[in-house]
C-alpha cells in the first residue's frame, strides 16, 4: 500500500468517526430540546389553572353571577387537569388530540366568563378580578409563545428523523416523529363581528 493509498483510508477513516460522533448524540439532544419545550408549554398551562381557582372565588362573590358558567370554568379546569401528556407521549397523535381538546374546552369555558363578567359593572371594577385578568391575559399570551416554541423545536427534530443522514440515527434509537399542536376546526375563518 502506497503513501497515498494510507492517506485516503486515514482520512476516509476520520470522517466516518466524525460521522459517528456527531451523528450519535444528534437524536438524543433533539429529543431532550422537544422535551424541555413541552415542559414549558405544560408550565404554562399549569399557571393558567393555578389561577382558575381564585378567578372562580372572587367572581363567586357576585351573588347573581351565572352558576352554570362558573360550573364550567370548573369542570373545564378538572378535564384539563386530568389531560396530561408525558414527553414519551409526544409521538402519539391520539393523547395531543386529547390534550388539545381538554384545554381547547378550558379556553373556552374562561372566554365565556369572561363575556358574562361584562353583565356585572361591579366585578369588573374589582382590583382582585382585574389583576386576575391581567394575569390570565398574561398567560394565555405565554401559552401561544410556548406553543409556538414547542411547534418549531418539534419541526426541527421531526426533520432530522426523517432526513439524511439522521435519518440512520432515528433507525438506530427507534424514534419516530413527534406529534405536534393543530388548528382548531374553523380557525381558518375569521369570526364574525356584528354590532
Amino acid at each position: 500500500m502506497g503513501f497515498g493509498t494510507k492517506k485516503w483510508l486515514l482520512i476516509i477513516g476520520v470522517v466516518l468517526v466524525l460521522f459517528f460522533v456527531t451523528g450519535i448524540n444528534t437524536i438524543p439532544r433533539l429529543d431532550e430540546g422537544v422535551n424541555a419545550s413541552w415542559a414549558q408549554v405544560e408550565n404554562q398551562y399549569q399557571r393558567r389553572i393555578d389561577l382558575i381557582p381564585n378567578l372562580v372565588e372572587t367572581v363567586k362573590g357576585y351573588a347573581n353571577f351565572e352558576k352554570s358558567t362558573l360550573t364550567d370554568v370548573i369542570n373545564a379546569r378538572a378535564n384539563a387537569t386530568k389531560a396530561t401528556i408525558s414527553p414519551d407521549m409526544l409521538n402519539n397523535p391520539e393523547a395531543m388530540k386529547n390534550f388539545e381538546q381538554a384545554q381547547g374546552q378550558l379556553s373556552s369555558a374562561l372566554s365565556r366568563l369572561m363575556v358574562v363578567v361584562e353583565k356585572y359593572p361591579d366585578l369588573k371594577a374589582n382590583e382582585q378580578f382585574l389583576s386576575l385578568q391581567s394575569q390570565l391575559e398574561g398567560t394565555e399570551n405565554r401559552i401561544a409563545v410556548a406553543r409556538k416554541d414547542y411547534i418549531e423545536t418539534v419541526r426541527g427534530y421531526n426533520t432530522a428523523v426523517r432526513t439524511f443522514p439522521t435519518r440512520i440515527w432515528a433507525w438506530i434509537y427507534g424514534v419516530q416523529p413527534k406529534q405536534t399542536f393543530a388548528a382548531k376546526a374553523g380557525a381558518e375563518n375569521a369570526p364574525v363581528v356584528k354590532f
